[in-house]
């Protein structure tokens, strides 16, 4: 996640509302201290199975930067497994869960707060594989960024190391077909999520809380043949999909779609 922020998306009374590439401005303390009731890591982690692990063993991938790392779930996770990781994210408030999280779980990796379009500037060399998870990419609203951010990644991975990258399935939702079975990453049962809004260029999430309380998130609505062309046109090649996991799917049955693209 990436951009710089102005303010909010914590709807009440006063409520302001937020502003297309206001990504850290989204992640307010309230709704960051809600985050891992949303993902509840038991049950994301019984529907992920080994997946991820194997697809990172699968490239032969030891070091693993951690694009969107969010509250830590996959950084932890990864470093359980046995990963060289560092974890980025562009939210102040995300990254400090991730170290707690580490801390807790008994994991010691880099933790850092970083502008993808200039991410280069924040790492270390390069990577065997870059994970970009959880819908993330989507908070990039202009195609320059969106073109920008992939070429960042493609240059931070070592030759013949890959990106996985995921979405909501926007193809869907635009359709005005939301569906979330609450099987595949955020799990939790603590939140009612619903589209506000939809249209070609904007989509606002909205998370109503048992106490009242309601936040929304605005993301780009990317289409998964767009991102594909993407990142064809950043250089990455032997490009693969899944839906929910699954490598055989239909596009109108799954929650999320997840791109697996080599670099040459």
């Amino acid at each position: 996640m990436t951009t710089n922020a102005t303010r909010i998306a914590d709807h009440g009374p006063t409520a302001e509302a937020a502003v297309p590439d206001d990504f850290e401005g989204q992640y307010v303390r309230t709704l960051v201290d809600r985050w891992d009731q949303l993902i509840d890591w038991d049950r994301r982690r019984a529907s992920e199975q080994d997946f991820f692990m194997e697809l990172l063993n699968g490239a032969e991938a030891q070091r693993v930067l951690d694009v969107a790392a969010g509250t830590g779930y996959h950084s932890v996770t990864l470093a359980q497994q046995g990963f060289d990781v560092t974890a980025a994210d562009g939210s102040a408030e995300m990254i400090e869960r991730t170290r707690r999280n580490a801390e807790r779980h008994g994991q010691n990796f880099r933790v850092l707060q970083a502008d993808w379009r200039s991410l280069r500037e924040s790492i270390d060399g390069r990577y065997d594989a870059i994970v970009c998870l959880g819908s993330s990419f989507p908070h990039l609203f202009q195609e320059p960024d969106r073109r920008a951010v992939l070429t960042e990644f493609y240059e931070a991975l070592n030759p013949g190391g890959i990106l996985i990258i995921d979405h909501r399935n926007f193809d869907a939702i635009r359709q005005h077909r939301y569906r979330s079975s609450g099987n595949y990453y955020y799990c939790g049962t603590g939140a009612t999520v619903t589209v506000a809004h939809v249209d070609e260029q904007l989509c606002r999430f909205q998370y109503d809380f048992p106490d009242g309380s309601t936040h929304h998130l605005e993301v780009y609505p990317i289409l998964s043949g767009e991102l594909s062309s993407l990142l064809i046109d950043a250089g990455f090649d032997a490009i693969q999909n899944f839906g929910d996991f699954r490598e055989n799917f239909a596009i109108e049955d799954v929650d999320f779609v997840i791109h697996v693209a080599r670099k040459s």
